[in-house]
């Protein structure tokens, strides 16, 4: 009611402002012939005569001195001397009309004088009402936001209308929306100004706090339309939340967040059968290796929203799982969490873990995953992920494991470093594999974003610590997905997969590390020229552009449309576990060179040191612009 009353007197339309001041002259007419006769009415047919008659004249001499319109927010001196002008016009020609006209000699002569006092001071007085009150909403409105809206549809409606509450910190100025059918109309009293790209120009006439943008189903290249626009126009901006999110409930349409660059990466949500996911794991016992890493972790929120009947989280990080601890306490679903510090590496500790609990499902993601640390640490990443695997895989079957899924990377595919050639012999290893009665799976992607130790969080460092940014290459280009979209499909993954699959999730296009650079710098509010980005070169081990498929991998589809299967040459069972062996006894030599030939014997794609062209030794340097960032 507080916001209805300004702006019903502030804003009336003409033919209400005409209506609404006949009946102050009606009142003053009668007001008048009161006092005239002593608070009694007689002669009541001569003052309903008049009446019509007065109420017309009035109005017409206030039509001519503009007196009709409804905006009196803006009244001042030169609207009383109109009202003067229009009520003295008005009374002289009301008593020209009634006395020589009309003849009617009987209308008292006072009445032309009481009236007239009355009408001048009743409209007046509502003029000068109408200006206090406009004066003390615009005080209040004035410690308020004032946004702009990106977007004129749903979205924006329900904010406006959410914004409209007494208690609310902002004020609506107006929308910006690319669809011409919607320019000029009104969301809510609140108008449509123009498109999205007249941003800057509408906030030179239209000044704004900040932009909301009001999309929820923006694609990636249009949310990252609006913000380029937004730091075009050098103003703040927040979204809302997803489409997905609201129409699962998690979050209200009017819920502000910051934009993020998951929103400019723009993946469209991931479906998932989840009660196929749900019939695999409720009720079992699900053991998740590497579980206070990025996806380990989430794998284990995940798992826990499936019901198991108890979800073990090993990581030989005892901080790391302090913290998952706090995250899954309050998530527990009723089902029991352990938590467990151990190496996978070593087998007596890991056999005593699998004899007391008996997993039914391991999810194996611990490993070294570093490139440019595991080209100067062959041993450890040989030992880490080839055969802490080998031994892992043994000791479950033993333990009466039925399912066991392997998280592997697109840099097996064609290895040009350790890190990714101990991933492929991992892949070879679960593809060649008798089953034994466990039904063995590798899931294969490309980055997470965030992951800890990987390019977006450094880069983001850097911009706290006002560094320049450091990117290893103007060129290079990695595939990217946010952490739950992977983990969801893992899942779904886990649940498709045959045994010896080798699975890959659909990681859309490659993204280059510059572009996402540019887009960090933007979302923290600076501007390009602001921050210098530094290209340091290409490091041990790493190449341009990582690839999801080998040529002669053979691509098939699955249940899944984000799965793909591939199929390819196996490795002959017995002859690789001769290879492996090989490559054990090679940990014991000196230097990491015959470690290399033998891993470059099991992956022939392997590219050695030397084989690789120069391509490390690229050193570039921009005025602007540097870029280190294939930190995978």
């Amino acid at each position: 009611m507080t916001h209805k009353m300004p702006t019903l007197l502030l804003r009336y339309r003409p033919w209400f402002a005409g209506l609404f001041q006949a009946c102050l002259i009606v009142c003053s007419l009668i007001i008048a012939w009161l006092l005239r006769f002593d608070f009694t009415i007689p002669y009541r047919s001569t003052l309903l005569f008049a009446m019509p008659i007065l109420v017309c004249v009035r109005l017409s001499t206030m039509a001519y001195f503009g007196l009709l319109r409804g905006w009196w927010r803006y009244v001042g001196i030169r609207d009383g001397a109109d009202i003067l002008k229009a009520v003295g016009v008005g009374s002289v020609v009301f008593w020209l009309v009634m006395r020589f006209a009309l003849r009617a000699t009987a209308f008292p002569r006072t009445i032309y004088v009481l009236e007239a006092l009355l009408t001048a001071v009743s409209l007046a007085g509502v003029r000068l009402l109408s200006r206090a009150i406009a004066e003390s909403v615009r005080e209040n409105i004035s410690s308020r936001k004032r946004v702009i809206f990106i977007g004129a549809g749903s979205a924006a409606h329900t904010i406006i209308r959410e914004i409209r509450r007494p208690d609310s910190s902002y004020v609506a100025v107006g929308c910006l929306d690319d669809d011409q059918s919607k320019l000029g109309i009104r969301i809510d009293n609140v108008r449509v100004l123009g498109a999205v790209d007249q941003l800057a120009e509408v906030l030179s006439s239209e000044p704004a706090d900040e932009v909301l943008i009001a999309v929820p189903s923006a694609t990636g290249s249009q949310m990252r339309r609006f913000v380029e626009i937004c730091n075009s126009a050098k103003v703040s901006f927040r979204t809302v939340h997803a489409l997905k999110d609201i129409i699962a409930g998690q979050v209200a349409v009017s819920q502000l967040r910051e934009v993020s660059l998951e929103d400019l990466l723009g993946r469209e949500p991931v479906q998932i059968d989840l009660d196929a996911v749900r019939r695999e794991i409720v009720g079992r016992t699900v053991l998740v290796t590497g579980a206070a890493g990025s996806i380990g972790s989430e794998l284990c929120r995940q798992i826990i929203e499936y019901g198991p009947a108890r979800l073990i989280c090993l990581d030989q990080s005892e901080t790391g799982l302090f913290f998952l601890r706090l995250g899954l306490i309050q998530h527990k679903n009723g089902s029991q969490v352990v938590f467990r510090v151990a190496d996978v590496c070593d087998s007596e500790r890991v056999a005593a873990l699998l004899s007391e609990f008996s997993p039914e499902i391991i999810f194996h993601t611990a490993a070294y995953k570093h490139v440019p640390m595991m080209e100067s640490n062959v041993q450890e990443a040989v030992k880490n992920n080839v055969l802490a695997l080998v031994g892992l895989l043994d000791l479950a079957a033993e333990a009466g494991c039925k399912a066991f899924v392997l998280i592997s990377s697109d840099k097996a595919v064609n290895p040009t470093n350790v890190m990714g050639a101990t991933k492929r012999i991992c892949e070879l290893i679960i593809s060649s594999r008798p089953p034994n009665g466990m039904r063995c799976v590798s899931v294969r992607f490309g980055n997470v974003l965030g992951s800890s130790g990987s390019v977006i969080p450094v880069l983001r460092q850097q911009l706290r610590d006002h560094q320049p940014l450091t990117i290893t290459h103007p060129e290079i280009k990695r595939f990217f997905m946010i952490t739950p979209e992977a983990v969801a499909l893992v899942l779904q993954a886990f649940v498709i997969g045959e045994h010896g699959d080798i699975l890959v999730l659909d990681m859309g296009e490659s993204v280059r590390i510059l572009d996402l650079a540019r887009s960090l710098i933007r979302l923290s509010g600076k501007f390009e020229h602001d921050v210098p980005i530094q290209f340091t070169g290409l490091r041990d081990g790493e190449k341009l552009e990582e690839e999801l498929f080998y040529n002669h991998e053979t691509v098939l589809p699955t249940s899944c449309g984000k799965v793909k299967r591939t199929s390819g040459t196996l490795k002959d069972w017995p002859g690789l576990c001769r290879q492996l062996e090989e490559l054990r006894v090679s940990m014991t030599m000196d230097g990491a060179a015959p470690i290399r030939a033998k891993i470059k014997e099991i992956v022939p794609e392997y590219s050695l040191p030397h084989e690789m062209e120069g391509g490390n030794s690229i050193k570039m340097e921009s005025n602007h612009f540097e870029a280190v960032a294939g930190h995978d």
